[in-house]
């Protein structure tokens, strides 16, 4: 027998399960599965694993939340409750535990964000890569393009290469639509469907936001810690969401932690109806403020007004509140009236921005939208429509707030997926 028969045949023995995605739901799933005694092959485009993973949380990876159950699903506003069995599964804590004992220290910070003590988020994908290795897990580098199926069941995969792979379950983790660089590119969405499933709209979430205001572009670079965001829907008045944090100025508008949460809570974009108001002194209350203005002031009596904002607010935003405010920069500041610092305490109290719309989806962190729910059973993450397949991470319609929860869904999703499957 020549060695191009000898490879073909080995690359067509069958395996107990196929992973179609080495992401982080991937690869949980396929330690979960080899640990239950299973041959796993997992199918990855990419060079490498993990890819997605190293660019999380701005290259730190914020591999979970440390909270309960119920807190968890009030952080997931989209299917929330479809997760409640695959959190209880592998909750945030024993996704800490498993880190730990594979070796990762971590901490908590903030919000209970969980990070790596390192602050590399390459450690995170290096512990799952070497643990589904140490597991047997068989890593090949393929595109797949087709889910097998007879009778109604899961059989295997054809791949862009012509190879075939087959296996009694398959497991789809692809991700969304978010960075298509990392290898996100949809095709797991495209794969379902072709199975019947169906994908519910796709949208981006967790992105930054587009502004009607261009002074926004005069602000670039600048980034506010310890301000308190809030978004409102002008219809009625309602504030969507409001939270202390930090936020970065952009040339197209804002980003940041509290920008990519806010961005979660916009359901249904309509360019205009929704604002942003930034509070840039939250630990003071109006009056407060004026009398801390006074104060400056009185120190300042003969400076011209643009020049006295120095101690107040960041050097970049000094122009955009003094146009704003319709104080002549001139103006010296003994001779601001009572009228006059109204305007300014409202403005650093209330600086609004007019959303017009998102950045493009491949800039989402997530991608909002998937395979419907209710096509897939909660408990074990197996297809109702084609027995033998599974779904976990993102290519599900479920989507969370910034501060680790994503991932966990990714991690209990892939859990539930591979002890199931």
């Amino acid at each position: 027998m020549s060695m191009m028969s000898m490879r073909k045949q080995r690359q067509t023995m069958p395996s107990d399960v196929i992973v179609i995605g080495g992401g982080a739901a991937g690869m949980m799933a396929a330690h979960a599965a080899a640990l239950y005694g299973k041959q796993v092959l997992l199918l990855e485009k990419n060079n490498r694993l993990g890819k997605k993973i190293l660019i999380t949380g701005k290259g730190r990876c914020n591999i979970t939340n440390r909270c309960d159950t119920d807190t968890f699903i009030r952080n997931v506003p989209q299917n929330g409750r479809f997760l409640y069995s695959a959190v209880n599964q592998l909750t945030p804590e024993e996704t800490i535990s498993y880190f730990e004992n594979s070796g990762l220290s971590v901490k908590t910070e903030r919000g209970n964000r969980v990070f790596p003590v390192s602050d590399r988020a390459g450690d995170v994908a290096d512990v799952l890569e070497r643990n589904i290795r140490e597991c047997g897990v068989e890593i090949r580098p393929e595109r797949v393009t087709r889910i097998l199926t007879e009778g109604g069941a899961a059989r295997g995969v054809e791949c862009e290469s012509g190879e075939r792979y087959l296996a009694s379950s398959v497991i789809l983790a692809t991700g969304g639509l978010s960075y298509p660089r990392t290898g996100s590119t949809g095709d797991g969405y495209r794969l379902a469907e072709n199975l019947g499933h169906r994908v519910t709209e796709l949208k981006p979430s967790l992105i930054p936001i587009v502004t009607e205001e261009v002074w926004c572009k005069k602000a670039q670079g600048l980034s506010l810690k310890n301000v308190t965001l809030s978004l409102v829907d002008r219809r009625d008045e309602k504030v969507l969401y409001s939270e202390l944090g930090e936020m970065l100025f952009t040339h197209f508008g804002v980003s940041g932690p509290l920008v990519l949460s806010a961005s979660s809570h916009l359901r249904r974009m309509e360019p205009g109806r929704y604002l942003l108001r930034i509070d840039l002194k939250p630990g003071l209350s109006e009056k407060q403020l004026d009398a801390r203005i006074l104060r400056d002031f009185s120190e300042q009596a003969n400076k011209d007004f643009g020049n006295s904002l120095g101690k107040l607010l960041p050097k970049k935003l000094i122009p955009v509140i003094v146009r704003l405010s319709e104080i002549p920069y001139d103006q010296k500041v003994n001779q601001i009236t009572r009228e006059m610092r109204g305007r300014l305490c409202g403005l650093i109290k209330n600086l609004t921005l007019t959303v017009s719309g998102f950045r493009p989806i491949e800039e989402a962190i997530i991608t909002s939208g998937g395979v419907d729910v209710k096509e897939i059973s909660p408990k074990t993450m197996e297809s109702r429509l084609v027995k033998g397949l599974f779904f976990a991470g993102e290519v599900i319609d479920v989507d969370a707030y910034t501060g680790g929860f994503n991932l966990q869904i990714a991690f209990s999703t892939g859990y539930t997926a591979g002890i199931n499957c």
